[in-house]
């Protein structure tokens, strides 16, 4: 699959300088080339969206800027946090009740499985390495097929994170892949969400370009055919390749086996978009992954694309017999960003199951005030925020 427009930001913010942002901000269109890359002759019409791609920038430099610091802020209080709740009897008690209650509640004759296991993946992965091992095999009573850190081409750094479990039994075989979302204090993850550079792919639309490079997209190359690519064993494997191997690996020894994908905030566009990756290949691999995936569920989801994106993932969905469920919870910010406005242009597709804060559910197209924390749109619905 060739991306035919790739548009402004092709490089990691860091790359850039003083000169670079005043030239942004000129008005003259041929200077824009250097933040737009693409692979036939186009036309950049980058005039509305200059401010946004401006701030775009600048807060991801910020955020390049202030990484150490703001790693050393979280381990501070990440290490408070873990000194008062290990020496708190009581608070340790309550966990393991409610942990042990609530699990053994799920299983996989209940019509909710699938969706409560992805909400128990997506909130444990953002969790070191040996605490997911430990509640997987210990409380979950399932099979821990490994936790990943996945390079990131353009950061040059391994930035996206993803785990992997299989829950097997003698009626079932169901495998979860849960992608992190963004942490509080991860400057690199910040770098993502906040790249909101567009991918122009021809027949599909535009998918939001720092979701694209978290996943693998490679630099001059975009999407290889598995076939045809090469890992760069000098670092870690890129998170769509990477995961791919692991699922055909564990997916063949079983014919019943079937996968489910994860992941809340920056996870849950990771995980809507690996499938469509996935639709982008041709290859007997790449068809036994999309019959093999049973769905996709995410939490607190971004928008990862335009309205031609939107309508293309909704028929391969349903040519694949994919279910694909985005869950949001009242006002949350982050599945109303980036803006659904004609600057932007980026929308929702799929099921939103909405919850309010009596978590009463309601199947949506789109959840309510999908523009809420615009700030146009902030003051007329301000009331909302205490519903």
């Amino acid at each position: 699959m060739w991306v035919s427009l790739i548009c402004f930001t092709s490089c990691f913010p860091n790359t850039y300088g003083e000169e670079d942002f005043v030239t942004l901000l000129s008005r003259r269109e041929h200077d824009l080339d250097e933040f737009c890359h693409s692979s036939e002759q186009t036309e950049h019409d980058l005039d509305e969206g200059r401010w946004l791609i401006f701030l775009s920038i600048l807060v991801q430099k910020i955020a390049a800027i202030c990484r150490c610091a703001m790693a050393a802020i979280g381990w501070v209080i990440e290490m408070c946090l873990n000194i008062f709740s290990s020496k708190n009897k009581t608070w340790l008690d309550c966990c393991k009740i409610f942990c042990e209650s609530w699990t053994e509640n799920i299983k996989f004759t209940d019509g909710n499985y699938n969706a409560a296991l992805c909400m128990m993946a997506s909130k444990i992965s953002y969790e070191n390495k040996f605490y997911i091992e430990t509640t997987v095999q210990n409380h979950w009573k399932m099979e821990f097929l490994g936790s990943y850190d996945f390079w990131n081409d353009y950061q040059e750094n391994a930035t996206t994170q993803a785990f992997v479990v299989r829950d097997r039994s003698d009626d079932h075989d169901t495998i979860v892949v849960a992608f992190r979302g963004t942490e509080p204090f991860d400057a690199d993850a910040w770098c993502s969400d906040f790249d909101i550079s567009w991918y122009q792919l021809e027949g599909v639309g535009r998918i939001h370009g720092g979701f694209m490079k978290a996943l693998g997209l490679q630099k001059n190359v975009g999407w290889p055919e598995p076939e045809e690519f090469k890992q760069d064993n000098s670092h870690p494997a890129l998170a769509y390749y990477g995961i791919r191997d692991i699922l055909k690996k564990h997916l063949l020894e079983n014919d019943k086996a079937r996968y489910i994908i994860t992941g809340h905030s920056l996870g849950g566009a990771l995980a809507i978009l690996f499938p469509a990756v996935l639709t982008f290949h041709n290859g007997k691999d790449s068809d036994l992954l999309l019959k093999r995936l049973e769905g996709v569920y995410t939490f607190g989801q971004p928008r990862v694309g335009d309205k031609d994106f939107g309508r293309y993932m909704e028929e391969k969905m349903i040519e694949h017999k994919i279910k694909y469920f985005r869950s949001v919870y009242g006002n949350d910010i982050v599945p109303r960003l980036p803006y659904d406005d004609k600057a932007l242009m980026f929308k929702h597709f799929g099921t939103c199951l909405y919850y309010n804060r009596q978590y009463e559910v309601q199947v949506l197209p789109e959840e309510p005030n999908k523009n809420y924390f615009s700030p146009m749109e902030a003051i007329p619905h301000d009331d909302e925020c205490f519903r």
